[in-house]
């Protein structure tokens, strides 16, 4: 059974205050692209790896390839949608064959090669796996209603992760519906068709980087 990665890598670098979009920043020596995608090949060699841009960063991104020697690690590049789900829709219809598919940020190269064993096992499974980690801090409920705040048990809340892994079958069938307000990430998509989403334990370190101090933080946990 054949499995794929779907990369999305979207981003612009807004919140980071950089005119380079933030999946190509510089972390330990390298994009952050670049981290991510290897550790999905790291884990398993023969997948197949899916890279959602936006057709604008084609260029840049086989410079960067060309500048950091990142050319082993064979990949296909596609340009990405309007949205993070129309990016996943356009990328699954590249995937040919009955297998395991999982679809991750493509600013999350914390990864652990265990998280992505774990959800591929539990996908090959029971057909859905999603990675998750507890919530440390404490939690309120706002209401916008009537402008009122209640805490809430931490322990009924789990914090999502990528990569979120299911089988080709459920996957394709998901995206087959029309986009929803509802849809926050790939999970949501299946879960609205009725399947039961599995968790499993992710790592705490796969954090998404998406500001400055995010990227400080990756710094010291890559090195660590």
């Amino acid at each position: 059974m054949p499995n794929y990665a779907i990369i999305v890598a979207g981003g612009k670098g807004e919140r980071m205050g950089q005119h380079i979009p933030k999946q190509f920043l510089e972390l330990a020596g390298k994009p952050i692209l670049m981290h991510t995608i290897e550790k999905f090949y790291n884990t398993f060699p023969e997948i197949k790896i899916i890279l959602a841009l936006p057709e604008n960063q084609f260029n840049f991104w086989e410079e960067l390839c060309y500048k950091y020697g990142f050319t082993k690690i064979p990949h296909q590049i596609l340009g990405g949608g309007k949205t993070r789900f129309d990016s996943v829709k356009k990328s699954l219809a590249l995937v040919k064959e009955r297998g395991i598919v999982a679809i991750h940020d493509g600013v999350r190269p914390l990864v652990s090669t265990t998280t992505i064993t774990n959800c591929f096992k539990q996908a090959e499974q029971s057909g859905t796996a999603v990675p998750v980690v507890d919530v440390v801090d404490s939690l309120r409920f706002v209401s916008k209603q009537d402008n009122t705040n209640k805490a809430v048990a931490r322990n009924c809340y789990k914090s999502v992760q990528t990569p979120q892994c299911f089988t080709s079958e459920i996957i394709l069938k998901a995206y087959q519906q029309a986009f929803d307000e509802s849809f926050t990430d790939d999970a949501s998509v299946v879960e609205k068709l009725g399947y039961k989403i599995n968790l499993v334990e992710g790592n705490v370190e796969n954090i998404k980087i998406t500001s400055p101090i995010d990227i400080a933080l990756a710094e010291i946990l890559i090195k660590h």
